[in-house]
């Protein structure tokens, strides 16, 4: 390693031991014993997880790596998903369960659904699909609120072998349009709209204009618009390619029998950024991906099913929605709640007042809406009773030390463990994070990879750094949820994920982290968002961390902005929390040193902000991502690039007016 990468590797560090809770620690799933099990045969450890499902054939081979990077896992085997979701739980005598407690934004809207229901249900829904002329293998775009039927639809997708694209609510008719052509889907399920903070958002219309100009611009047409009614808004209809959910699907029988399926038979396309421009298309199969869903929500989470109730806060637009919204905790027949709406609708106690109204056991989000929570005050979830929370997780990005100390304190009651998990869109499923009933938590650390993943960090030659190094972040073998390629574009696949470690066969995440004393990883973000300062390489991570250890801040992030002197130097941007000012009150100049100079203590002096920008939001994209390279366009006094990916496109403006900066001495 160079000296540079030795100073990004060592520049802070974390104290703070939480062991496991004594009664989850001896009734864990997952033990230490599994660490050893899945080193000592990795293929036997990952055959035993597959034996959690059902299978109609089983597997002649566990692993087909004969043509890297392309893989197929439990070869012969044949499956289907919805079976294993629904059917199987029904079949077992477990049909009166829950399957979800599902709460509409607008108050007293609720649902709740069986796994009978949902077995007849996504039967219906099926048939109808069938209906519709969907065929094995016909891709189904889905562009939905988070209602019960998305869910619906998709098992219905993977119930006949239709490979869905769900497509998140809140993206334009341009995203939509462009995934349609690319996948070249017949099919769009969608609804009127859905409610977002207290009122009816239309999908509808971005549908009609998606349709339209994926066959204005790609010549591709889409055969059938299937439209749930949500809020009873007016849209415009077009006869003979639109139709109504409740007149086709409720008139279907409640019978489908189900097909079963090769485990490598496509499940999933989603559809992540590029930094090309273009979506690129991530495909998930289905047997490979059910088993690391399955176990990992089973283990990582502790899940009891008889008597936890489960909630992922992540729309099913996103990976962790499909992975740990739907198709895991339906695999391990949990009770999950689907709640549609925006946490501070319509107060900002919303999330706290459905679990205590379900008795949410366990809750997994991501940093962002902590860092939210934190500057509104813990005094909020404190007017909740959240007794019955034994877990917590976390997920999307590197969740700051403090942050997980609040998470734990105020919504944890300072006893339940957190899993602070990474994984992406193309992993499937989690790959590192501590086992709740074995590890002792470290704040803002994942820990290192979950028995039967091999995870490393590595030299630019693919050497593995010593403890207390940092470097590339690579998941060296196989695993069952891997992603088979980029949909129609294997050399992008090749070239994007396997090219940078291809002599030694590492799939690289684009992730820079780095191994603390102990042998655990911390991960440092993405390799391009490190900082070259007077040749030190910093890591935006760390410095974001710092920043939220002081208890004025609840969110930061950080930019390195061209420099004449240093080539690079740190600016930061800071949310501060509604606690630190009185009402009106502008950040003074003596905050804005005291934030640097508590970076200088934190960390070093070669760390220390050339600016802090107190600013009262962040760029983020709907996934809660914040969007750095604005800010770095504002911190070089640039025109801000496109934001049409942002939740909101007004937060630059309101960066702009109402940015706070103060600068001093590098000293």
């Amino acid at each position: 390693m160079t000296e540079s990468s030795e100073t990004l590797a060592n520049l802070s560090t974390e104290e703070r031991r939480f062991e496991p809770p004594k009664e989850l620690a001896e009734h864990a799933n997952l033990t230490e014993e599994a660490y050893a099990e899945a080193e000592a045969d990795r293929l036997g450890f990952w055959e035993k997880q597959a034996d959690r499902l059902d299978w109609e054939t089983r597997w002649d081979t566990v692993l087909d790596w004969d043509d890297p990077p392309f893989a197929k896992w439990f070869v012969g085997g044949r499956i289907n998903a919805a079976y294993n979701c629904v059917d199987r739980h029904v079949e077992a005598g477990r049909g009166d369960k829950v399957a979800f407690h599902w709460v509409g934004e607008p108050e007293d809207d609720t649902r709740d659904l069986t796994y009978a229901d949902l077995k007849d249900e996504v039967s219906r829904a099926a048939n109808a699909l069938v209906e519709l002329g969907v065929k094995t293998g016909d891709r189904v775009a889905i562009y939905m609120p988070m209602i019960p039927e998305t869910a619906i639809a998709m098992l219905a997708c993977a119930r006949i072998g239709a490979p869905h694209t769900v497509v998140f609510g809140g993206f334009s008719s341009d995203a939509l349009a462009s995934r349609l052509a690319d996948c070249d889907a017949k099919v769009v399920i969608t609804s009127d709209g859905g409610y977002r903070r207290g009122a009816p958002s239309a999908l509808k219309p971005a549908v009609d204009e998606a349709v339209q100009k994926a066959k204005d611009n790609d010549d591709h047409e889409v055969r059938s618009v299937l439209v749930v009614r949500r809020t009873g808004e007016d849209v415009e209809w077009h006869e003979g390619r639109d139709v109504w959910w409740h007149e086709l699907v409720a008139g279907q029988s409640a019978e489908h029998e189900c097909e079963f399926f090769d485990s490598e038979h496509p499940l999933y396309v989603m559809y992540t950024s590029g930094t090309t421009g273009k979506p690129k298309g991530i495909l998930h199969t289905t047997g490979g991906y059910l088993v690391g869903c399955s176990y990992t929500h089973w283990g990582i989470f502790d899940l009891k099913p008889e008597t936890d109730v489960y909630w992922c806060t992540a729309d099913v637009g996103w990976v962790t929605g499909h992975s740990y919204g739907v198709y895991g905790p339906l695999a391990n027949g949990a009770t999950s709640v689907m709640y549609e709406g925006t946490p501070d609708t319509p107060g900002k106690g919303r999330w706290w007042e459905i679990c205590e109204t379900y008795g949410v056991t366990i809750f997994y989000t991501a940093p962002t809406a902590i860092r939210t929570f934190m500057k509104w005050g813990g005094d909020i979830a404190g007017q909740h009773d959240l007794s019955k929370i034994r877990l917590l997780g976390s997920v999307g990005e590197s969740i700051n030390p403090e942050a997980y100390v609040w998470y734990r304190e105020n919504i944890g009651a300072s006893r339940a463990p957190i899993v602070d998990t990474w994984w992406q869109t193309e992993t499937g499923s989690i790959m590192i994070s501590p086992l709740p009933g074995v590890t002792a938590g470290k704040p803002g650390s994942a820990m290192k990879s979950i028995p039967g993943i091999v995870v490393d960090v590595v030299t630019e030659e693919g050497e593995s750094v010593p403890n207390g190094s940092g470097g590339f972040l690579v998941v060296k073998e196989p695993w069952p949820s891997m992603l088979r390629t980029l949909w129609g574009d294997d050399e992008r696949f090749k070239d994007t994920y396997w090219s940078r470690f291809a002599d030694h066969g590492f799939y690289f995440a684009g992730d820079g982290a780095k191994k603390d004393d102990d042998g655990d990883i911390w991960l440092l973000g993405r390799v391009d968002d490190v900082m070259n300062v007077s040749g030190h390489r910093l890591s935006t991570t760390e410095i974001e961390s710092a920043l939220v250890s002081h208890p004025k801040v609840a969110e930061a992030a950080v930019v390195g902005a061209a420099d004449e002197t240093t080539g690079q130097a740190v600016c930061a941007f800071v949310i501060l929390r509604e606690s630190a000012l009185a009402d009106g009150e502008e950040a003074p100049e003596s905050l804005i040193q005291e934030l640097r100079s508590h970076v200088q203590k934190e960390i070093g002096a070669i760390a220390k902000p050339r600016q802090v920008m107190v600013v009262p939001e962040l760029p983020k994209t709907r996934s809660g991502k914040i969007m750095r390279r604005l800010l770095k366009d504002v911190a070089e006094k640039r025109e801000v690039g496109d934001v049409t990916t942002l939740a909101d496109s007004t937060v630059m403006d309101l960066i702009g007016k109402g940015m706070k900066s103060g600068t001093g001495d590098e000293s």
